[in-house]
């Protein structure tokens, strides 16, 4: 990967990583923790998709971050680490669209008050592109290469 696509995919990753990992963070706090609940509840989810969801996006935010900041001590293993977090954030905004879809969960208890699926596809526009980043012929440079 040149260095310009390198950059890229560095910024796409941390601020996917910030945005995942506040969302996870704040979950903790009212009023996100009320309106997470009523999401989760509303949609029918299983037992579990509250703390799993929560769990999931700081694991994601947390992943994103971190092969960002600890690049060369990841080495050959940064580009898995970035491919099974965006898959990660994919499976986690496919979740997201099905809540926002749902008639019984209201705008109001949703990020920004949005009810129509924009943010989500979003996120899940940018995990793909964060996918293509890496994975296109050359994916990122291995600080390893020289072994």
């Amino acid at each position: 990967m040149n260095a310009g696509n390198e950059r890229v995919a560095n910024v796409v990753a941390l601020a996917l990583g910030v945005a995942m990992f506040m969302f996870g963070f704040l979950k903790f706090f009212e009023p996100f923790h009320t309106w997470f609940h009523v999401q989760v509840s509303n949609s029918h989810l299983p037992p579990g998709s509250f703390s799993m969801g929560i769990a999931g996006e700081i694991a994601i935010g947390t992943a994103f971050i971190a092969s960002v900041v600890a690049k060369a001590q990841l080495g050959r293993h940064r580009e898995s680490l970035i491919v099974a977090t965006c898959l990660g954030l994919v499976v986690n905004m496919c979740v997201a669209i099905y809540v926002h879809l749902q008639p019984s969960v209201p705008a109001g208890v949703l990020p920004l008050g949005i009810k129509p699926p924009i943010i989500p596809l979003s996120f899940l526009a940018l995990a793909v592109w964060e996918l293509m980043l890496v994975k296109r012929p050359g994916g990122l440079k291995r600080s390893d290469s020289k072994a």
